[in-house]
């Protein structure tokens, strides 16, 4: 049975969550990947950052509609929503605008359950972790390269 430590990626670009959002668009453009694991000052996956991460960041801001009611003002729609959106807009380092907490495997998680994961999250790329650190990566495109094998 195959496992993470079979297909992962071990070259991996990684960012710090402290690193400024320029600085970051810049390593994707270097690099040539779209998705990053956010790590702490340890190596430690605290989260997954992309490019579409970036882009979104730029999004119209979406006013929430609200009625006026006397001395209350009713939220049609969700104010943490809104709140998030704000966030978003206003965030200067990728630890803002990473999505929290990472989904992460072992190196002994069987690829099966990775592909499992992909699918049913929706997501591209999986960090892999050796005692909460950073080893590798597996993409979708390295379970396709399982199946072929």
């Amino acid at each position: 049975m195959l496992t993470a430590k079979d297909i992962m990626s071990t070259d991996v670009y990684s960012v710090q969550e402290k690193t400024e959002l320029k600085e970051f668009a810049a390593q994707l453009e270097k690099t040539g990947v779209s998705t990053m694991p956010v790590v702490d000052d340890n190596n430690r996956v605290i989260g997954v950052v992309s490019a579409t991460d970036l882009i979104d960041r730029d999004k119209p801001l979406h006013i929430p509609t609200v009625v006026s009611l006397f001395d209350w003002v009713i939220y049609l729609e969700s104010e943490k929503n809104f709140e998030e959106q704000v966030q978003r807009i206003s965030a200067q380092t990728v630890g803002e605008i990473c999505t929290k907490p990472a989904i992460s495997c072992g190196i002994d998680t069987p690829v099966s359950e990775i592909a499992d994961l992909m699918v049913t999250k929706k997501i591209h790329l999986i960090p892999v972790v050796n005692q909460d650190v950073l080893v590798g990566v597996v993409a979708r495109l390295d379970i396709v390269k399982a199946m072929g094998a």
